[in-house]
């Protein structure tokens, strides 16, 4: 099936099929949610507002883990199903998801036994997917893999495993397996509204963003999986129900790679803020993340607050020997947690990431919290209630043995076009066509033309920031530089999608003000 989106919107207008399921939310949840529904049969169709994972899906720490931090406040039921989905995960998409070694270094006597323990019951619970055995390291140990870390008063450290992904490359992919299962999704189509018939949901009310249609679309049943926008769809249900999220900020710094040379990341189990501090290599930088900053209404383009981009730099000061300054940030990034209310939790940090699924009188089904780790298991739960709501007949979940698309089980990390696994040869078939020979883009970051060309055709990019921001990750590696290739980005969508050079001049200043977001201002 095709992932243009101009025939996709075609095929709405002239097929008004009665859909199984219609899932709101373009980002981990909905996705998830959405292969798990067309993967088992299931007519299935996904609706996002904006961009896929254009929200909190692609602003992560870049981790598929157990959670640490969980374990120490006893949650062993949600260490055991994330430690089993990291497993799976690194399975079905080997290709995006990594073994990452993180070392927890020891600046206090007790560190050592005390961290070394946790970690070895951490290794038990994953069993036969375990990634790797954790060691207590001497500080000649701890040294030799991370150069850079503080030295005085270090006792050494204790290395473990967990997995290291790129998150919104793992959207797209979760959106191309609900294509090669039939299903379809359409990005920037926003639900305006719900349908009801006696008082129970039977459709939605979506607009197109492009091209201002409206479509009044049928289901059988109706799944709410938008995240940090949960509350507002349930509203349009029912005026009245409760809200079930509580927003927290997560933000990440972006440094360049000398801060932290070597392969290792670290793990500072509490920060002053109660939170996990990670330090994590990824394409080639350093990010460290993360803060926990209650916030009262969620937003699709948050931003960092000062205080807490000075915290991550006082924090990141205090573990390596290169002080980082407000200069050396190359881009900085906030996302929005959407974290089920807890009564008992006085603060977001100790909220726990299990998620939650409410079924409305009305019929419509929600599923909210949770974290990308999880967002498999989370979405056969989900296709389990909705079944039962949609009286369809029950078909068994198969994605947790299901190759997710691109899966390539040897990838080569030095291919340039590594992460898109099996599509890698048709990058390669595109790259050869380019008459200059598809140079980079920019010195300071990785990208060609190649890329750029295969996410307008064949990874539904609408915008200048699609590409830079999500199918590549311009903008989170240098936000200065992304801004400096959107012309020539701009140029080559707009000959790909058929566009004028009006379209070029405003995606070009749209997204230049946009990027001027995510650096440190003199």
């Amino acid at each position: 099936m095709t992932l243009d989106r101009d025939e996709l919107i075609t095929q709405l207008q002239d097929d008004p099929v009665i859909w199984d399921f219609i899932i709101i939310g373009g980002g981990a949840t909905g996705l998830g949610t959405a292969v798990e529904a067309a993967s088992r049969g299931y007519r299935t169709l996904l609706l996002e507002q904006h961009d896929f994972a254009k929200g909190t899906s692609s602003r992560s720490t870049k981790l598929v883990h157990g959670g640490v931090r969980y374990l120490r406040q006893g949650n062993v039921s949600l260490v055991l199903e994330a430690l089993r989905e990291r497993g799976l995960l690194r399975q079905n998409a080997p290709h995006l998801v990594k073994n990452q070694s993180f070392i927890v270094p020891n600046y206090d006597w007790w560190e050592g036994p005390f961290y070394g323990i946790g970690l070895k019951i951490y290794d038990k619970l994953a069993g036969d997917l375990g990634l790797g055995p954790s060691e207590n390291l001497s500080k000649e140990e701890t040294l030799a893999k991370i150069p850079t870390l503080e030295p005085d008063d270090l006792n050494g450290g204790v290395i473990y495993h967990d997995a290291q992904f790129d998150d919104s490359r793992l959207a797209i992919n979760l959106l191309q397996t609900l294509f090669d299962h039939d299903g379809i999704g359409i990005n920037y189509m926003e639900v305006t509204d719900l349908l009801k018939a006696n008082g129970l949901i039977s459709g939605v009310k979506a607009e197109d963003r492009e091209g201002n249609h409206t479509f009044e679309l049928q289901a059988r049943a109706v799944i709410n999986a938008t995240g940090i926008f949960t509350d507002s769809i349930r509203k349009m249900d029912d005026p009245d129900n409760r809200e079930l999220i509580r927003p927290s900020q997560g933000v990440h710094i972006v440094l360049d790679e000398s801060f932290q040379p070597g392969e290792s990341a670290i793990m500072v189990p509490k920060t002053d803020d109660g939170r996990v501090l990670f330090a994590v290599p990824w394409h080639d930088r350093i990010i460290v993340g993360t803060t926990d900053t209650p916030i009262e209404a969620p937003s699709l383009e948050p931003r960092a607050k000062e205080e807490e981009v000075e915290f991550l730099l006082t924090h990141a000061a205090r573990y390596l020997t290169k002080d980082p300054e407000p200069e050396d940030v190359l881009s900085v990034f906030a996302g929005i947690r959407p974290l089920v209310a807890n009564k008992n939790s006085k603060d977001t940090s100790s909220i726990s990431r299990d998620h939650s699924l409410i079924i409305d009188p009305s019929g419509l089904v929600t599923i909210a919290g949770g974290k990308w780790t999880t967002y498999r298991k989370m979405a056969e739960d989900t296709i389990d209630e909705a079944t039962m709501v949609a009286g369809l007949d029950e078909r068994e979940s198969i994605t947790d043995n299901l190759r997710l698309h691109g899966w390539l089980k040897n990838s080569d990390a030095a291919d340039p076009f590594e992460l898109y696994g099996s599509d890698a040869l048709a990058l390669k078939k595109i790259a050869s066509e380019q008459a200059d020979g598809n140079p980079q883009l920019h010195p300071n970051l990785p990208y060609t033309p190649a890329e750029v060309i295969w996410a307008a055709r064949s990874e539904m990019a609408r915008t200048v920031e699609d590409v830079l921001a999500r199918r590549t990750r311009a903008l989170l590696l240098d936000a200065r530089a992304s801004i400096e290739i959107a012309e020539p980005v701009a140029k080559l969508m707009a000959r790909e999608l058929n566009y004028d050079h009006q379209w070029v001049t405003n995606q070009v200043e749209t997204y230049t003000e946009l990027a001027k977001g995510y650096f440190l201002s003199p």
